[in-house]
């Protein structure tokens, strides 16, 4: 029996419902050799270092939630970029909404072969908690997010 294989923009779907359900088999949508970037953890390769990247941010994040009934897919290709709007909780029971707080909005690139992702560049601010005050250079006050 041959597994069917899903369109590159399936796939992103799948790996954001498989990211915000804390799926452990999220790695299975990878190729072993992958490459990733992600905000303060810059490059990594494989799927035990995409294992610690997410690990980590889970000692952080309670739970998260990417609206991809909102979100735009363009696919050229193999190449899928998505941006979207999340929402969240920390462990210490802070909420993010993008909309609502600073945190949320996000663009993934997806590169995709023969069904796996070989490479995913997030673009996020992952100061979910707003807790980083110098970068605010404009001031919290009359913004909308």
């Amino acid at each position: 029996m041959t597994a069917t294989l899903l369109s590159p923009k399936d796939l992103a779907r799948e790996y954001l419902r498989r990211l915000d359900a804390g799926d452990p088999t999220i790695v299975d949508l990878f190729a072993d050799d992958a490459t990733f970037y992600f905000p303060k953890f810059g490059l990594g390769r494989g799927k035990a270092q995409l294992l610690e990247m997410i690990g980590k941010l889970g000692e952080l994040v309670a739970s998260i939630a990417h609206d991809t009934a909102t979100a735009l897919f363009l696919q050229v290709g193999d190449r899928v970029v998505v941006e979207g709007v999340s929402k969240g909780v920390l462990r210490d029971g802070r909420r993010w909404a993008a909309g609502e707080t600073p945190a949320g909005r996000y663009a993934d690139v997806f590169d995709v072969r023969d069904g796996k992702i070989v490479r995913l560049h997030v673009y996020v601010d992952p100061d979910y908690g707003s807790d980083h005050d110098a970068a605010f250079l404009w001031g919290r006050d009359g913004r909308t997010w």
